[in-house]
């Protein structure tokens, strides 16, 4: 059950670089293979092309330029993210990621006349997402809204398979961060992905 796991920062020594390494260790202790994408490390050009919008409803869509990720992402059947939130949303290079390999005839089709998109992720049975953001929970979940939840349950979590889990793990108040707390998630995250 091979797992595609994309981590989003810039900085090697940051906080999801660590979770990022621990949910690995944990996945490949159990056996798993894990695939993982280091989008900053890999110099990944989050740019949307014009030739690339342009033949957004072109049959077949034209994803040669993102071939290498097209077929990691095909191959995996767990898919997990691993980023800090910044302004309430994905980094932008991960949203980049989301644009130019999510892409028709890959993440899913549309529908002939309009209508809902029509999944091709259906192999993939497990979405799951680890963050960190440096706002409160409360901040975070009742006065934003939970932006990236929503963003990532509603809008990729139907390109997979209906049955497949979805988890979001998010470490809350990251700009008081103490080392026993960073600690405490770490550990946190080796649990869930026990069962993952």
């Amino acid at each position: 059950m091979p797992v595609l796991l994309v981590v989003a920062h810039p900085l090697d020594n940051a906080f999801a670089k660590a979770a990022a390494a621990r949910v690995r260790a944990t996945l490949e202790c159990r056996g798993i293979e894990v695939d993982m994408i280091d989008l900053y490390a890999d110099d990944f050009d989050p740019r949307l092309t014009s030739a690339e919008r342009r033949g957004y409803f072109t049959t077949p869509y034209d994803s040669k330029a993102v071939t290498g990720y097209v077929a990691r992402l095909r191959l995996a059947e767990k898919l997990v993210f691993v980023f800090p939130q910044w302004w309430f949303n994905v980094p932008a290079i991960l949203k980049g990621f989301f644009d130019r390999v999510l892409v028709p005839g890959v993440a899913f089709d549309h529908a002939s006349g309009g209508g809902p998109l029509i999944p091709r992720l259906t192999h993939v049975d497990a979405l799951w997402v680890v963050s960190s953001t440096g706002a409160p929970w409360w901040v975070t979940q009742v006065y934003m809204g939970d932006p990236v939840r929503r963003q990532i349950a509603r809008g990729i979590k139907p390109l997979i398979s209906r049955k497949a889990s979805f988890r979001m793990l998010t470490l809350y108040d990251m700009d008081r961060m103490t080392e026993q707390r960073a600690d405490a998630f770490l550990d946190r995250l080796e649990q869930a992905f026990q069962h993952f």
